[in-house]
């Protein structure tokens, strides 16, 4: 068996750093079109780099890693051979993917985030029919690798978790460096206001995932009425800084959307 990767992006450069953390060491082949990219694959991480994909068999696997609007072209010298492929293409649906791939139906969807590259990442699953109880473990064992893994009851979840989780790091990157800014308004230096937001957080995420509280109580917790945490929080109501998050998720989802109907009426070369 072996893991090969179809496309050597930032999402499968982060995918195969966990992997070669935290995996059961099966032997990772990268194609890539580009021979810079390439070469820094191999450096990096030691691995084969090829410039396309071989005739794969059955018992490989084959990580789609290529942009959702590259796919069709990438794909269609792809000889699959039966292999289970897994798709971290956001919105393009099995139906699609299975078009493009000559019609094999042995598809597992997964939309990670770049987390991964730490071994935190968060992924979002969805089996074909055809993918069965072993190619989901597969998958899994994959992506476990990289962090956790949710899987989807339908495939139309999708849109909804690549919104949420698969975008979701560069919301709180805004946040941190909206944080940053704010501390350098306030006097710090660039180091010391990096540092004040960058373990703010990773001390406020540590309290939610070790207290059985819901993020409104700990919220709650540091926040004494009439005081300095209250005041920017009314600040933050008045504006409406937890509806324009969520308008910006629900544009993250529609524009999900949107790629997924493109795709599919676009006809497969």
């Amino acid at each position: 068996m072996t893991l090969y990767f179809l496309g050597g992006g930032n999402m499968a450069a982060a995918i195969i750093a966990a992997w070669q953390q935290h995996g059961d060491g099966t032997p990772v082949v990268v194609a890539e079109r580009n021979a810079e990219r390439r070469n820094t694959l191999m450096q990096r991480f030691g691995i084969h780099t090829l410039d396309t994909l071989p005739a794969l068999q059955a018992d490989d696997v084959l990580v789609l890693a290529v942009k959702p609007q590259d796919m069709a072209q990438a794909c269609a010298d792809v000889q699959h051979g039966g292999a289970l492929v897994l798709s971290i293409a956001a919105g393009l649906p099995v139906a699609a993917l299975s078009a493009m791939l000559g019609g094999t139906q042995r598809i597992i969807r997964i939309m990670p985030n770049t987390p991964a590259a730490v071994g935190m990442g968060m992924s979002g699953l969805y089996a074909a029919d055809a993918a069965d109880a072993a190619d989901r473990a597969r998958a899994e064992t994959l992506m476990n690798a990289c962090g956790r893994c949710l899987w989807l009851e339908n495939e139309a979840q999708m849109h909804a978790l690549t919104a949420v989780s698969g975008s979701g790091p560069a919301y709180v990157f805004y946040l941190l460096n909206a944080l940053q800014q704010s501390a350098q308004h306030l006097g710090f230096t660039p180091e010391q206001a990096h540092t004040l937001a960058l373990e703010t957080f990773r001390g406020a995420t540590a309290l939610a995932a070790a207290s059985p509280d819901s993020f409104a109580t700990l919220q709650e917790q540091v926040t004494s009425k009439g005081g300095t945490t209250y005041a920017a929080l009314e600040s933050f109501r008045a504006n409406e800084l937890a509806k324009l998050l969520e308008q910006g998720v629900q544009a993250a989802a529609a524009r999900s959307r949107e790629m997924a109907e493109k795709i599919e009426s676009t006809p497969t070369p």
